[in-house]
């Protein structure tokens, strides 16, 4: 006798079909598989059974137990497309529960993954499919309610069916534990959810391995492993069901997630245990995800929460700090928060790292754990503490004026960007230098400080482009009136005077291949590059300086932080032009432009950014 539902999910208010195989009645129960709370009792009888969902059930997962039949079936209970409860969904991986139903049967399962036996198309009309022994997604769909989280949830197949439609209600996707299986289509979904502005959060790990495809209106499952035997690699290769990554689909899932499972680790089986004496490091503790946790670069934590699998990205370690590669696909914006070295565990199923950490994808932003186990660690302090960050900033509409730390940082009279670098003056005019990412990587001094200590440069500019013979490159001025140009090398450079430049200058910037300097008197002066290559030394006064106490250039504005503190800019016109808000500069006292982004340093010692464009109002701003 067997029993298996029609779909995996419905919606509230509508109907889900059973069908009941063998002989005689039933008693069926219904409870919040999340909490166990009983929600039906009803008599059934074979050969099918139609459940009318309560409009007022909140959107769970439910666990449909058949008394007589011994056997269970699992379902997500959705929102209709109008009236979401939450801000966040999560979503159920029922794909991958049926991939491992009846796994090592030969003919029924996806498993074991080389059996000659094993299946290359599984069917969600039969008993199983539900969630495997090591339940790796009940902690944390337990943990939510109690925690204060209101989640609506959806099956993993909605995001293949009607994956758009569904994820734009929402500001924050949850793929939770062991979510192996994807289609293109769920793929594309929450690549587009990402691009528009939409978040997502994976406390999971071994995600999108495999490319899956779903026929008969979603009840067959189709994943052959290999592209020899697939009759659709030569018809359409992006839709090989191999792993995401290999020949002939090239797209690895790490462009999703920001990690995967080529370089991540398992342990299987009887070797799962290993996972109790396994935790992360901390490698970026000032980072926004370890508020309120108290941990310290270096410290250990997450005892037990880091397998059965892992996922990974390729990084290096630059000055004892990890900065990924990209070689293996994971996004230059991947920001590594942590890191476990599992390569003993090659002895246990398959040896590699663990790589937690966050990055922008699109207009979105993307949190991963990077592990399976995660969830089912909440009761750690620390663990509880990182999900609860997570989830509260990704379901919240963005702080526009909000600055994220992005590393250390010594105290700076002067910040610019040059050649996909920061650099620094200190006071002392001490020429400071460290990577332009969101790393939080070390400053280093800059091989051959100036050897006019008597009057050190105290202002920094860089332009995007050479100018009629001007380089590319720092450009200074002193107290003392002094125009300097310097090659933007970490290897032994001079200081070169190229020219004078107005006494008293606060401030400087170049722009539309021009330098803008402020002055003690509040005045904005301009000199074009090209003018300066020709000898003409002569600055203009472009207008009021607007109180600027730090200038910058980026994407085509001059930017300023004001004594106010607050963020000011206008175009970079040779004559009097409005300054317009853009809001707080929180206590930056110095900024940089770069890459769409505002760095900057103040009291706290911390170099942060945000986003140009995010700004109080949200809206365009116009001079």
């Amino acid at each position: 006798m067997a029993v298996f539902a029609h779909a995996t999910s419905c919606i509230a208010g509508e109907t889900l079909r059973f069908t009941l195989l063998g002989p005689g009645p039933d008693t069926v129960t219904v409870h919040d598989a999340t909490d166990d709370r009983l929600v039906l009792t009803a008599a059934v009888d074979c050969p099918a059974w139609t459940l009318t969902v309560p409009a007022d059930w909140p959107s769970s997962l439910y666990r449909a137990v058949f008394k007589h039949r011994d056997q269970e079936v699992y379902f997500v209970v959705r929102r209709p497309s109008g009236s979401p409860s939450a801000a966040m969904v999560v979503s159920v991986p029922f794909a991958t529960w049926q991939a491992y139903n009846r796994s090592g049967v030969p003919g029924e399962s996806l498993y074991y993954a080389e059996e000659p036996t094993r299946a290359s198309r599984v069917s969600f009309d039969r008993p199983g499919g539900g969630p495997p022994p090591q339940r790796w997604e009940e902690g944390l769909l337990r943990w939510l309610r109690p925690a204060g989280y209101r989640a609506d949830f959806c099956s993993n197949l909605d995001l293949h069916a009607d994956g758009p439609a569904l994820l734009r209600r929402y500001r924050l996707l949850v793929v939770n534990g062991h979510d192996e299986y994807w289609s293109m289509e769920m793929r594309d979904a929450v690549e587009a959810f990402t691009a528009a502005g939409g978040n997502v959060a994976y406390f999971a790990a071994n995600t999108a391995l495999w490319q899956a495809r779903f026929e008969d209106a979603g009840r067959t499952m189709v994943c052959y492993r290999d592209p020899v035997r697939d009759p659709v690699a030569a018809l359409d290769p992006t839709r090989t069901t191999v792993e995401w990554a290999a020949a002939p689909v090239h797209r690895p899932e790490n462009t999703m997630t920001g990690v995967g499972y080529r370089h991540g680790a398992g342990a299987w089986g009887d070797f799962m245990d290993v996972m109790k004496e396994t935790e992360y490091t901390a490698r970026f503790a000032e980072h926004w995800v370890y508020t309120g946790t108290g941990l310290r670069d270096g410290d250990r934590f997450a005892l037990g929460a880091v397998g059965y699998e892992t996922d990974a990205a390729l990084y290096q370690d630059v000055d004892g700090v990890p900065r990924i590669t990209g070689a293996d696909g994971t996004p230059p914006s991947f920001v590594i928060l942590a890191t476990a070295d599992l390569r003993h565990w090659r002895r246990y199923g398959q040896g590699g790292h663990a790589t937690m950490g966050v990055f922008r994808l699109g207009a979105g932003t993307v949190f991963n754990a990077a592990t399976v186990n995660w969830g089912n660690r909440l009761a750690d302090p620390v663990v509880d503490r990182i999900t609860r960050n997570v989830l509260d900033r990704l379901s919240a509409p963005p702080d526009p004026t909000r600055w994220d730390a992005i590393g250390p940082a010594p105290q700076l009279a002067a910040l610019v960007a040059c050649e996909h670098a920061f650099w620094g003056l200190t006071p002392d005019g001490a020429l400071l230098v460290r990577a332009a990412c969101g790393q939080n990587l070390p400053w280093r001094p800059a091989v051959a400080p100036w050897d006019g200590a008597h009057d050190p440069p105290v202002c920094l500019a860089a332009p995007r482009e050479a100018v009629s013979g001007m380089a590319v490159g720092l450009y200074a001025v002193t107290p003392r009136g002094r125009l300097l140009y310097r090659e933007p090398v970490r290897a032994p450079a001079q200081w070169e005077a190229v020219g004078p430049a107005p006494a008293g200058i606060r401030a400087l910037a170049s722009a539309d291949g021009t330098l803008f300097a402020v002055t003690e008197d509040d005045r904005l002066r301009c000199l074009p590059l090209a003018r300066l290559a020709q000898g003409d030394h002569g600055w203009a006064d472009a207008g009021s300086a607007g109180e600027a106490l730090s200038l910058t250039a980026a994407g085509g504005l001059l930017l300023a932080v004001d004594r106010r503190g607050r963020l000011r800019f206008r175009p970079p016109a040779a004559t009097e032009a409005a300054w317009s808000d853009l809001g707080p500069a929180g206590d930056r006292t110095v900024i940089a432009g770069y890459d769409g982004h505002l760095a900057g340093t103040g009291g706290d010692r911390l170099l942060r950014w945000r986003d140009i464009s995010r700004h109080e109002g949200g809206g365009p701003v116009t001079p």
